[in-house]
């Protein structure tokens, strides 16, 4: 596993948060100005349908916008209390980068996932673009699976109804 700096990984996926959030203002602005912009009372009365989605689609984006403002705030406390150091051999917890290698029809291949608070399922990008990890969370089946194991350890993970045999490699 080469050496990631964490603090640099946990600021692209802040960056990544912060995106979301815009775009989900974004889209409120937009579904509420649709909302207003029905031209006259008459259309309204009969796209009221279309007001009230309008105004759904509206309250769905400004809910996403809260959700995506609590996960920023959470990665920040969490980046703010320290991150915790691991041994190569150590087991996983919240802040490890954990190496895996799993099997599949094509055969044996490594994935690399950084368990994390908040951010599951968002895919970072190494130093110089080398590589990717994936963000899980300790919620999500995998990053169950993993926490407390250590190096040399196997796991059975269900994946689209199959079950998968993976291999901790290495925690970081």
């Amino acid at each position: 596993m080469p050496l990631l700096d964490k603090n640099t990984l946990l600021d692209q996926l802040a960056d990544r948060l912060r995106q979301s959030d815009r775009l989900a203002h974004r889209a409120e602005l937009e579904a509420r100005e649709a909302a207003r912009s029905l031209a006259t009372e008459s259309e309204k009365k009969e796209d009221g349908r279309a007001v009230i989605e309008y105004g759904s689609l509206a309250t769905g984006q400004a809910q996403r916008a809260r959700r995506v403002q609590e996960e920023l705030k959470a990665l920040t406390d969490f980046q703010e209390a320290g991150l915790p150091r691991f041994s190569r051999k150590g087991p996983v917890a919240l802040g490890a980068i954990i190496d895996v290698s799993t099997e599949d029809e094509d055969g044996f291949s490594e994935r690399t996932f950084f368990l994390l608070p908040v951010g599951a399922g968002t895919e970072l990008t190494g130093p110089g673009g080398d590589g990717f990890l994936s963000v899980i969370t300790p919620a999500s089946p995998v990053g169950r699976a993993l926490l407390g194991r250590r190096a040399g350890d196997t796991i059975e993970i269900t994946l689209a109804g199959e079950v998968r045999e993976w291999t901790v490699l290495e925690v970081a």
